[in-house]
């Protein structure tokens, strides 16, 4: 090889199925390699279809639509850098995830996974088979081992590639956000590169695709495990890396270092992320909600916001005859924060109109929950005829905690077609409107700070659905509430060993009922992003018709 290689790690944001709008962004990528005299240039896991496409893979078609661009890319490398990209390979009929060398006009070689992931929020053994333990591949002068996400998970991997010759590890990854994954990437990264006595690339997608967050921050550590280069988490971009031979041993060195993001920052940048891709990737360019004065629907005014511009955010109030002035005032001091427009729609009229119409049918039986979720409902009717009419996309506003327990109405306040909130804990939604009252997210489209009113933040939660109701008059404080559904949740944690914990067992009990009965609601809730150990819908599975 010559004295120095330089690399363009294009850590960017695909379209899962969208094979000719990722590979032109790779183009473009590669077109800028080009301009920089890169020797190399290297996209992410299963960059050209999209990750993760499920069943989609199965399709021929699909498979064909691959190949067909696998070899576009093979020829532009006649002129200018070799390409490294992953996507699926049709392997006499199997389908391998693997990784594509492409260099001198012709497909150089490929990798396969080795290690499938098929947990949490991932099912590869569903689609793909796994490959063998990967050699190097020569690459511009250089043995490569190229592993695939998973694969340096499991120290065999590595240990293979550096006893088969390699040189230096790029790792390609489709490594999904949770709230501390970057520090447990970085740990495992180091250790792979110092067992091994090798440098070691990681370069990770960046972007939403359906419940998934792909949080970038890709990163390089040379032998010695020290950090070497780091991307941006959040945000696509062209990180360039130089490898020099020392005769002995191959070093990384680069301009760009950058920090992670961690705690609120990172959990509000991952929703807003989450929400952008949504809602561009699905084709709409304006979203709609209901905003009530409450701190969860206050919450998701400012993401939408930050993540799309005032401009495309339209709020709605919908106000009944239990709709207190205070809360009305909170929805409007917000919009005028938030610079959008705020209209109201009043539901008193259709509300006294069905009570009519249902008033021989419930035969003169007591005001219970019935009532209360018709008013839910009647927002829901209106918000979604705005939505028809106009091409917005209905967001919904509940949060974690309350999807959990069921304190939602099912075609009511859970209608929509994204919940940004949907694995975010109530406790959480309180902290995230401190954060960013006090600070801009890094790419937010929106620069003021104090945007959500402290008396959103402060008063007592309500759903105003009955004469002074309160979120307490039937749950526990949010506090506990959310430490018991953690626990169950996320820890797996049974009711015994939650009581053992030091909560009351009346309590206990009581919210795990509420969290059995209401599976058949999450359900059929809208799809949210995946933040935590274990979120509702793609990561959590339990059957609708449940005894246990």
């Amino acid at each position: 090889m010559k004295k120095k290689l330089k690399i363009l790690l294009a850590q960017l944001n695909p379209i899962g199925g969208d094979v000719k709008g990722n590979f032109k962004k790779l183009e473009d990528a590669w077109k800028r390699a080009c301009e920089s005299k890169i020797d190399i240039i290297a996209l992410p896991e299963m960059f050209l279809s999209g990750y993760p496409i499920d069943d989609l893979v199965l399709r021929g078609d699909f498979i064909s639509s691959i190949e067909k661009h696998i070899s576009k890319l093979a020829k532009l490398t006649l002129n200018g850098p070799a390409i490294i990209v992953g996507c699926p390979r049709n392997d006499n009929g199997i389908i391998r995830n693997s990784v594509f060398i492409l260099d001198n006009g012709e497909i150089l070689g490929f990798r396969d996974k080795a290690k499938l992931p098929n947990e949490h929020e991932f099912y590869d053994n569903r689609q793909f088979v796994p490959g063998d333990l990967p050699g190097p591949i020569l690459i511009r002068g250089i043995r490569f081992g190229v592993p695939i996400c998973e694969d340096i998970w499991d120290p065999e991997v590595c240990e293979c590639l550096k006893e088969s010759g390699a040189e230096i590890i790029l790792s390609i990854n489709g490594s999904t956000y949770n709230i501390d994954k970057m520090e447990k990437r970085v740990n495992n990264v180091v250790s792979r590169a110092v067992e091994n006595d090798i440098p070691l690339i990681y370069l990770n997608l960046v972007g939403g695709q359906d419940e998934l967050i792909f949080d970038g921050g890709s990163f390089a550590v040379n032998s010695d495990g020290q950090l070497a280069f780091q991307l941006p988490m959040f945000e696509t971009f062209d990180g360039v890396i130089e490898i020099e031979n020392n005769s002995s041993s191959l070093k990384i060195s680069s301009k760009h270092i950058f920090k992670d993001q961690t705690g609120y920052e990172s959990l509000y940048s991952a929703i807003m992320l989450s929400l952008r891709d949504y809602v561009t990737k699905n084709s709409f360019k304006n979203v709609i909600l209901g905003l009530s004065g409450g701190i969860d629907s206050a919450l998701v005014s400012a993401v939408a916001v930050d993540a799309l511009g005032p401009e495309n955010v339209r709020c709605f109030m919908l106000p009944s005859k239990f709709t207190s002035q205070d809360s009305t005032n909170d929805a409007k001091d917000i919009s005028d924060r938030l610079d959008i427009k705020l209209e109201a729609l009043s539901i008193e009229e259709l509300y006294n109109s069905v009570e009519n119409t249902l008033k021989k049918t419930f035969n003169s039986l007591e005001r219970d929950i019935t009532e209360e979720n018709i008013q839910s409902r009647l927002r829901a009717l209106l918000l979604m005829a705005v939505s028809n009419k106009f091409g917005n996309m209905l967001i919904s506003t509940s949060n974690k905690s309350e999807s959990a327990v069921g304190y939602s109405t099912l075609y009511g306040d859970m209608s929509g077609g994204f919940a940004p909130l949907k694995d975010v804990w109530k406790t959480d939604v309180v902290g995230l409107c401190n954060w960013r009252n006090k600070n801009k997210p890094q790419s937010s489209k929106y620069p003021k700070l104090d945007i959500i009113p402290s008396n959103i933040i402060v008063k007592p939660p309500t759903a105003e659905l009955r004469e002074n109701q309160k979120d307490s008059d039937s749950l526990p404080d949010y506090k506990i509430l959310d430490e018991i559904l953690a626990l169950n949740i996320e820890e797996m944690k049974s009711e015994e060993e939650i009581i053992q914990k030091g909560f009351e067992r009346e309590v206990v009990s009581q919210v795990l009922k509420l969290l059995r009965i209401s599976e058949y609601k999450r359900f059929q809730a809208p799809p949210g992003p995946k933040l935590g150990k274990k979120a509702f819908g793609r990561d959590r599975m339990y059957p609708l018709t449940n005894k246990f």
